[in-house]
């Protein structure tokens, strides 16, 4: 970096670092910080790209954004984003001896008012955001990875579709260098008015539960809409649909399979996890069964983190968010095309989640048969949407590969109840359940 007028972002405080709710690895000793790259923006903000080493040998990027001379991070006082945000709109170019600093406007809409409020939202794992006058949100990616991020790429996929179900994106910044490239944020619509989808299943599953799956078949027919707009550009390599390998199947169970081996070792012998304790072996040979059927329909790029709680119900219907993919997974492998029958089941997986969180968080009862339901008013309207060539041909495939794919999921939440949340472990035990009692 030379004489840059932000070398001294080396003088981070490792401990401050590690304190951050988006720093990833805090059980990890930070032995130096690295300034990576770095750049001076309006109103006493600098941008720097810090390189975290632990005494294991391995590293992480992260994106500071800070002002003062005690550096301090921008979410203490979020109205300095706006000069952020005027990079963005203006489409400034800021080149260091390094690289360049992008930043793009991806719309005509006007930004918010210099006068209009600004304010932090919530409190996130891992990102900041920074809402200006309830229009517009700028998402600051904390933890990078080199690569464009898929929340951005998704995001200008369907804007320019204009597909009417997302906070259309309305610009982005990103870095590029001779040794990096990474996405740093987008700016979206902020659409004001609306309810988190987890949050409106926990309160009418009870007080209005057909009202509810009125509002899921409503969401079935959002999420086909989406799937056929992601299968429907066959010119761009990023998004084209593809024919699913033979191999495909074969390494999705093979790892499942792994995974019901390591962990079904640590399943509690008590109540929680009865019945499906020793059931190991079973569960892998219903497995191995479906694995036999094959795959068939298109692979795609699709949500890749979907349930309740990345939605939004608003005055103009579902709208879906975060399309980043499941966080702990690597950036190329959240941008790698899929059956769309993967959302599918994970949205599915949440409902059994929003109807057990009825009764663990309330204390109360979903209505007899409503996780069932729900299933068939989601998929009624998803495969009434949806363009049917993305999909297996017939419906016995299709039910194979949801299983799969729920399967998979329920796999998934046993390991991260069992570490995290062992009350919530009969909720992925119910599942695999069901599962393995399913004819093939």
């Amino acid at each position: 970096m030379g004489d840059h007028p932000v070398d001294n972002l080396l003088k981070v405080d490792p401990d401050w670092l590690v304190a951050q709710r988006w720093f990833a690895s805090k059980t990890k000793a930070v032995t130096a910080l690295e300034t990576v790259e770095a750049a001076a923006l309006a109103e006493d903000l600098s941008l720097a790209l810090i390189e975290a080493r632990f005494a294991t040998g391995t590293h992480e990027l992260y994106q500071l954004l800070l002002y003062g001379p005690e550096q301090r991070d921008i979410v203490s006082e979020p109205w300095r984003a706006r000069g952020l945000l005027k990079l963005i709109d203006a489409g400034t170019d800021i080149d260091t001896a390094e690289g360049t600093f992008s930043f793009r406007r991806s719309t005509e809409n006007p930004s918010p008012a210099d006068d209009a409020p600004v304010r932090a939202m919530g409190v996130e794992q891992s990102n900041s955001s920074i809402v200006f006058g309830d229009r517009l949100v700028l998402k600051l990616f904390r933890r990078l990875e080199p690569g464009i991020n898929p929340d951005l790429e998704m995001l200008r996929f369907l804007t320019q579709r204009e597909f009417p179900n997302i906070a259309p994106l309305h610009g982005w910044y990103e870095y590029e260098g001779a040794s990096l490239a990474a996405t740093l944020g987008i700016a979206q619509e902020f659409i004001s008015g609306s309810r988190d989808g987890w949050d409106l299943a926990q309160e009418e599953i009870v007080s209005d539960p057909e009202r509810f799956l009125e509002r899921l078949g409503s969401l079935g027919a959002v999420t086909g809409r989406m799937h056929t707009v992601l299968g429907s550009d066959g010119g761009d390599p990023a998004f084209s649909p593809e024919e699913p390998s033979n191999e495909a199947i074969s390494l999705l169970t093979a790892t499942i399979d792994e995974d019901i081996e390591r962990i079904f070792l640590q399943l509690p012998d008590d109540e929680r996890a009865a019945p499906i304790f020793g059931r190991g072996e079973d569960v892998r040979a219903k497995l191995a069964q479906r694995s036999q059927i094959g795959t068939g329909g298109k692979h795609i790029r699709i949500h890749g983190d979907y349930h309740l709680g990345q939605t939004i119900d608003t005055p103009r219907g579902w709208v879906i968010l975060d399309f980043e993919g499941e966080p702990a997974r690597p950036l190329p492998e959240r941008r790698q095309k899929r059956s769309p029958l993967k959302d599918v089941a994970g949205m599915l997986r949440s409902f059994a989640y929003a109807i057990s969180a009825v009764e663990l968080l309330q204390g109360r009862s979903a209505p007899p048969d409503f996780e069932q339901r729900a299933r068939q008013a989601f998929l009624g309207s998803y495969f009434t949407e949806v363009d049917a060539g993305l999909l297996p041909a017939g419906e016995a495939p299709i039910h194979n590969m949801l299983s799969i794919f729920e399967l998979e999921k329920a796999v998934y939440e046993l390991r991260y109840e069992l570490d995290n949340r062992p009350d919530w472990v009969p909720i992925p035990v119910a599942g695999i359940r069901r599962l393995l009692e399913e004819d093939v």
